[in-house]
């Protein structure tokens, strides 16, 4: 089993990757790439519809704020309530963010952590003491109900996509890959743990990956964009 580790504002990342991997790979094994920018990628507005310019419209405008910003420190429970939340438009992997136990500092207080191109879920815990954001756009709440429609293509560099809301299941193909550059996982939550990753790989060459309905989330970085079979 490979490994593959990228250093992150002083933070290692790092995760197993199943299968044969590079161990030169770009990238921290839970999505981080080495492209820069999300493309209008599908993944951008399926929460964010416009609201209505009449009474409901303000209280529509209101809870689409970001439920708190891109950069600081927040404890979990007071300055941020435990949920799902999404940061999207970032680029060249500049965007970092960290679940942590505890507020001291330390490495072993870190219980997930990623590099994001693009968009990125995660799903903060009760347990979760801290969440830490660094370079990222605002985090805003996701709805757990909440429905989009779902494309059929995705940008190789776009981070997440939520299978059934953002990308629909099915067959996928990504071409002209080069040096294992292309990462892939799919996942189970967002909660970017060992234990979320269903499947993932480093792929040169052409890349094809079944997405299953049952999938909760597609990550993508350093990919050649990927079109349903």
């Amino acid at each position: 089993m490979g490994m593959k580790a990228k250093v992150a504002l002083g933070a290692v990342v790092g995760i197993a990757v199943i299968g044969a991997v590079s161990a030169n790979a770009g990238g921290d094994g839970k999505g981080g790439g080495d492209k820069g920018g999300a493309k209008g990628s599908s993944a951008s507005a399926e929460h964010t519809s416009g609201g209505k310019k009449d009474s409901d419209g303000a209280q529509a405008a209101e809870e689409k704020k970001a439920a708190f910003g891109g950069d600081g420190e927040y404890q979990v429970g007071s300055d941020v309530q435990p949920g799902t939340y999404r940061t999207t438009g970032n680029t060249d992997d500049l965007c970092y963010w960290e679940r942590a136990k505890d507020a001291s500092g330390e490495l072993d207080s870190m219980l997930a952590n990623d590099n994001v191109s693009g968009t990125s879920y995660v799903t903060v815990k009760p347990t979760d003491k801290l969440f830490k954001s660094r370079g990222c756009a605002d985090w805003e709440a996701v709805d757990p109900k909440a429905k989009g429609t779902p494309g059929s293509s995705m940008d190789g560099d776009g981070g997440m996509y939520k299978v059934g809301t953002d990308i629909a299941p099915g067959t996928y193909r990504s071409t002209g890959n080069a040096d294992d550059s292309c990462y892939w996982e799919r996942t189970k939550d967002a909660d970017h743990g060992l234990d979320s990753i269903i499947a993932n790989n480093n792929v040169t060459g052409t890349a094809v990956v079944t997405i299953s309905p049952s999938d909760a989330y597609f990550k993508t970085s350093g990919c050649g964009d990927w079109k349903k079979a």
